[in-house]
Parts: structure tokens; C-alpha cells; sequence
């Protein structure tokens, strides 16, 4: 493992900024004190800082020796926390009752300030990287918000690239992927109208929840008959709700759940024949039915070249053994994926461990994402810091 020794010497600092971000969490959108910490932290090594952006997001900017050649990169971090009640009880658990940072952006944003402090001491790299703190990510879509602001107008830059901590990957293991890596997000609500009645007369009605049982079990087969089994998608039903007595028939019930999928193809036609199962199927039951379906985040899709690049990095950094290049995509989502649509570039897992770094005072929960025990690895502070500045000394040298 390569690291750069100016960031390991500066490890216990940041381990200090983490853990006061990770006492201090504050939800999308209202991300104040962290922004203004790691402003005035960026500010105090001299690096410019804009704000303003999504609201609370803020972008640093360093400048190398040769930055007047034009060429420019983006560096994302997150910042914001989790509306859950933190079940850890070590001295830098969350001081404010049902707010955590429970999936590590508070070392998203250490690494990235690390790596910062190091660039602002060696600029002798012929660009300007500009840090991206970012907002909102968990379901505000921070990312767009700041795009929507002129990110990417006011910071021109030739790519972006973006990291996450990975539960369960071993601490100094990478992986990363080109092509789909996260899935879209989207999340629906089927509202099924039909004439309620007394139970003993079904007759006389037209039932709303047997309609709405039909249209759960017909939708199942879009992901199994209409698109191609190639294609990776999910489609869960979470909630079935309906009625209030035992002895009465509804006038209404209603289905709500979440679609994932890689492609905005696959995407469009799962969309298309859920509608079109919903309305059909209701109108055999003499019922109609009304689909919301709202789309958050799109696929995040690594574009190849920029991922080629970053798994050569990696490889420098930590060796060839400890770089999964074809890492596994998750259904889960992440916003990052609304940059990835403006700019090519690559978004990256850092393993976070097994959990058995957590301090005396953990929750007795798995150290897994969204898990009111979890915590950032600060092993990981100095070694994804290393990342992005060789990152950044690589890509200039293109």
C-alpha cells in the first residue's frame, strides 16, 4: 500500500473532523454546520470556496501550477445524515436525538478534506481540481440540485468522480466497475377505486382489494415474461392498504412499492406495462386504478474509459489483489448518477471493514448501511485521501 506520509501524518486530525462531523449530523438540505465547518476548514489551508450550491453544498477550488492550460477535474463528496435514532453510545455518537450519519458521509467528506489539505501543499499538477461537497444525497437528489445551480456551468471540468465506503470489503480494498454499478430508483403508488359494499353482499360492489391482489400478482410478471431475463430489475410491492372494518368492502385500496433497474430502457417498459396491467386489470373488475409512479434517481453508470483509469490508480495505490475491477452492482442508489449523466467519470467502493473497528460503546447491529450501530472506518481516512491525490497527479499527467 502506497500512501501519501503528508496525509498519514495528518490521520489523527482528520480522524477529529470526522468524528465532529459524525456528532453533529444534520439532514438533507440543512447541512449548515457541516458546510460551514468544511468551509472554514478548506479556507484556513487557502482554498477558495463557493456556496450556495443545492442550498447548503459548497465547491473548493485548487489550483495547480499549470491551471491556466484550462484542464479540470471534480472531486464529490456527501454530507448529509440519516433520520434515525443512532444506537451507538461511544463518546461520538450523534448528539442530536433522531439524526446519524449512518452511511458514512461524514467520511466521505474527512477523505476529501485530507485530500484537499495535501493538494493545497503540493500544486504540481497542471489543472484545477474543484471539491464538491454535496448536499442531500439520501433522497433529496442533492447532485441535481447543484447541476440545477450551475455546477457544472460555473466549474467546468472534464470529468467527475465520486466514492463510497463498501460494509463488508475488506479495509484497503477497492471496487469498482465500468458500465451500471447502482440502480435507478423510483418508487409508485396504485390507487385502485372501486364500489364498496357490505361483506356479506359482494355482489352488490365492485371490491377494490381482490382487484388490488390480481394487479400485485400480475405485475411480477413484467419482471418475469415481458422484459428480457438478461436485463436485471426489481419490482417489490411494500405496502397493501385497504378497509377498516371486517365486515365492510372498501371503496379503495392501494399498493405502493419500488422499482430498480440498470437502464432507463428497461425502466420506460416496466413503467409502460405496469400502467397498462393496472388500468386492464381494473376494468375487468369493474374498478379503475391510477398509477403515480415517480422516478428519483437514474442507473449510475461508470463511463469505461474513466473507470479503466481509476482501476489503474487503484492498482498503484493498494496493489492488483486488492482491486476487484468487475465489482458486483447493487440495487441500491445513489445520486452521484445525475453527474455521471452530465460528465463522464467513475464512482468507486472503499471497503469499510467487517465492523470490528467500531469503538467500545457500538450498537449490538451489524456496521451496514442505514444501521443505527454503524460507523466510518477511520482506518480508511488516510488511504481514500491517497486515492484522490493520486488520482488527481495521474490525470494531469494524461
Amino acid at each position: 500500500m502506497h500512501l501519501l506520509e503528508p496525509i498519514v501524518e495528518f490521520q489523527q486530525q482528520l480522524k477529529a473532523i470526522r468524528r465532529d462531523l459524525h456528532a453533529h449530523p444534520e439532514l438533507r438540505f440543512e447541512e449548515r454546520r457541516t458546510a460551514d465547518r468544511i468551509a472554514a476548514q478548506l479556507q484556513e489551508w487557502g482554498i477558495p470556496v463557493e456556496r450556495g450550491l443545492g442550498v447548503t453544498g459548497l465547491v473548493g477550488i485548487v489550483e495547480g501550477k499549470g491551471a491556466a492550460g484550462g484542464r479540470a477535474i471534480g472531486l464529490r463528496a456527501d454530507m448529509d445524515a440519516l433520520p434515525l435514532q443512532e444506537a451507538n453510545t461511544f463518546a461520538h455518537a450523534s448528539v442530536h436525538p433522531g439524526r446519524m450519519h449512518a452511511c458514512g458521509h461524514d467520511g466521505h467528506s474527512a477523505m476529501l478534506l485530507g485530500a484537499a489539505r495535501y493538494l493545497s501543499m503540493h500544486r504540481d499538477f497542471a489543472g484545477t481540481v474543484y471539491l464538491i461537497f454535496q448536499p442531500a444525497e439520501e433522497g433529496g437528489a442533492g447532485a441535481k440540485a447543484m447541476i440545477d445551480d450551475g455546477l457544472f456551468r460555473r466549474f467546468p471540468m472534464e470529468a467527475v468522480f465520486g466514492m463510497h465506503n463498501w460494509p463488508g470489503m475488506a479495509v484497503g480494498h477497492f471496487g469498482v466497475t465500468p458500465g451500471p454499478m447502482m440502480a435507478s430508483s423510483n418508487e409508485f403508488e396504485i390507487t385502485v377505486r372501486g364500489k364498496g359494499s357490505h361483506a356479506a353482499l359482494p355482489h352488490l360492489g365492485a371490491d377494490p382489494v381482490m382487484t388490488a391482489v390480481q394487479i400485485a400478482q400480475s405485475l411480477q410478471t413484467i419482471v418475469t415474461r415481458n422484459k428480457k431475463p438478461i436485463d436485471a430489475a426489481v419490482l417489490s410491492i411494500t405496502q397493501i392498504h385497504a378497509g377498516r372494518a371486517t365486515n365492510i368492502v372498501p371503496d379503495e385500496a392501494v399498493l405502493r412499492g419500488t422499482v430498480r433497474t440498470f437502464s432507463l430502457e428497461v425502466l420506460d417498459l416496466i413503467e409502460a406495462r405496469m400502467r397498462a396491467i393496472a388500468e386492464h386489470t381494473a376494468a375487468a373488475f369493474d374498478a379503475t386504478a391510477e398509477v403515480d409512479f415517480k422516478r428519483n434517481y437514474p442507473p449510475l453508470v461508470n463511463h469505461p474509459a474513466e473507470t479503466a483509469f481509476v482501476a489503474d490508480v487503484l492498482r498503484s495505490l493498494v496493489g492488483e489483489h486488492a482491486v476487484d475491477a468487475a465489482v458486483e452492482p447493487t440495487m441500491g442508489a445513489e445520486d452521484f448518477a445525475f453527474m455521471l449523466q452530465e460528465k463522464p467519470g467513475c464512482y468507486v467502493f472503499i471497503g469499510n471493514g467487517d465492523g470490528l473497528h467500531r469503538d467500545h460503546g457500538h450498537g449490538l447491529g451489524p456496521c451496514a448501511l442505514h444501521n443505527a450501530s454503524y460507523d466510518f472506518n477511520d482506518d480508511l481516512l488516510p488511504l481514500g485521501a491517497s486515492f484522490w491525490a493520486r488520482l488527481v497527479d495521474r490525470w494531469f499527467m494524461k
